[in-house]
């Protein structure tokens, strides 16, 4: 490992947010080649889905267009590489994808988005899988290089410095699980955060209130709102999705 590599690592263990650590990886991914990632986790895996959407841990410095396609309007879900990552952990070159598009082994829906990615010049790069502890979580990026990179280029590149490229995105995918992960417009009140750390730590609510200086019916309209932000049903799935997204017993800054 060169001395550049270990201050580079060092650095991304030490950066505070996930806007932080994804903009220095996305500088560093660039300057190998790789200018266009895309980052998913879940921990919501079943059989037939990946979850609620808005459960999704989705990081990505695409253009807005290609997000939008991609990601929001569902394209993913009939990805190859998705499809692979699923199945595979580990680094696979791209090239595999032009073997199943030249030997007709890629049905319509996956065509579509192989269409899709080639309207965007998304054409070369590579995808990583991380291992999973669990069955229900899977995490994944994707390396899209540079439009005027080809993928013999891209594996050109991979052969020389693969192996540091598995080691700083494993770290990145480490780092990212331990780190507050913005939600959008489901952004919790101190309040709201500080009632269910609480029920967290298994007090009762007559204790919250005590604790909290506040009336037992002002910790359950906070407990109401926080299950409201969180769109969940019961104050249990609050805490488990709050401390999904590591928004529980957070160092405010």
């Amino acid at each position: 490992m060169t001395s550049e590599l270990r201050a580079y690592l060092i650095e991304l263990t030490n950066a505070e947010t996930v806007e932080d650590l994804w903009a220095k990886h996305c500088e560093r991914m660039a300057d190998l080649g790789f200018n266009r990632l895309i980052y998913g986790f879940t921990r919501f895996l079943t059989a037939n889905s990946f979850g609620d959407p808005n459960d999704l841990v989705v990081l990505s410095n695409h253009s807005a267009e290609y997000r939008k396609g991609f990601v929001e309007d569902g394209l993913y879900r009939n990805a190859p590489m998705v499809r692979w990552a699923l199945e595979n952990e580990g680094a696979c070159s791209w090239a595999s994808l032009a073997e199943m598009f030249a030997n007709q082994m890629l049905d319509s829906n996956a065509q579509k988005v192989v269409s899709f990615n080639m309207s965007h010049k998304v054409h070369a790069g590579y995808t990583i899988s991380f291992k999973s502890v669990s069955s229900r979580a899977k995490g994944a990026i994707s390396l899209c290089g540079r439009a005027d990179l080809s993928q013999d280029a891209l594996d050109q590149i991979w052969a020389e410095q693969g192996d540091d490229i598995v080691l700083m995105n494993n770290l990145v995918h480490l780092k990212i699980l331990t780190l507050p992960i913005p939600l959008q417009n489901q952004n919790l009140t101190p309040r709201q955060r500080e009632a269910l750390e609480w029920v967290g730590d298994g007090k009762t609510m007559q204790d919250i209130a005590q604790i909290m200086g506040l009336t037992q019916a002002t910790i359950e309209k906070h407990l109401r709102l926080a299950r409201e932000t969180l769109n969940v049903e019961t104050t249990a799935q609050a805490v488990a999705k709050a401390a999904f997204h590591n928004q529980m017993f957070v160092l405010e800054a």
